[in-house]
């Protein structure tokens, strides 16, 4: 089984790996970026791709768990230990055939290395799980996956954001309405202004800007 890593990416995600060069190679480590919020598909759309939905994260990561089977093992990174538990617990109760073989719900800097780094990388080692759920948050999951892949022969990364806070309950989401509306970037920034403001009102207007750049370009007579 190869390695393998996928993420769920929203205009932050996007737009940071266009606008910041060391960002970008942070996350070469990424095999498949999958559309995570609205604006992406209908940006994508316009473009041609055939999509109907986006592939939430936190709503995959339910799914996924719910119905899979008992032959595949799971890792957790990620999270506080009261959210851990808790998401552990509420996903055996959708699926009690899941196999969590162990978890690390510590802090994690910059640079992706966590507290007991060389302990967790041997505890995945031996245990060899075959889907690796990674909720550290941007940029840190992907410091941590780009720094963890390349000793790994076996298993699949999964970027997921905030979906263990999400599901465990720790934290809300957004309305269904606001979800396709795409507005689920508004929802989060009034649950956590301090800390999300300046990232939405950098990023947000970043992603436009581009939008509209690439837009009069590709209507500039060549």
């Amino acid at each position: 089984m190869h390695v393998r890593a996928i993420d769920f990416s929203n205009t932050h995600i996007v737009t940071m790996r266009r606008h910041d060069r060391q960002f970008r190679a942070l996350t070469g480590c990424i095999d498949e970026f999958l559309p995570d919020g609205m604006p992406l598909v209908w940006s994508m759309r316009r473009q041609g791709a055939c999509l109907n939905d986006r592939v939430y994260g936190p709503l995959f990561t339910k799914i996924f768990l719910q119905s899979c089977s008992a032959s595949f093992s799971h890792y957790l990174v990620g999270g506080s230990p009261e959210c851990g538990e808790c998401f552990k617990k509420k996903m055996l109760h959708l699926n009690p055939r899941l196999r969590f073989l162990g978890s690390y719900h510590g802090k994690c800097d910059l640079s992706g290395r966590l507290e007991n780094h060389d302990e967790v990388l041997a505890e995945i080692k031996n245990l060899r799980p075959d889907f690796i759920w990674v909720g550290l948050g941007t940029p840190k999951q992907y410091a941590w996956i780009h720094r963890i892949k390349p000793r790994l022969d076996r298993g699949v990364f999964l970027a997921v954001g905030f979906a263990f806070d999400v599901n465990a309950g720790m934290k809300s989401d957004a309305p269904q309405w606001m979800q396709r509306s795409g507005l689920t970037w508004l929802f989060r920034l009034l649950s956590e202004p301090a800390r999300l403001a300046p990232r939405y009102l950098k990023y947000n207007s970043l992603f436009l800007w581009y939008l509209f750049g690439d837009h009069v370009l590709r209507r500039r007579p060549s």
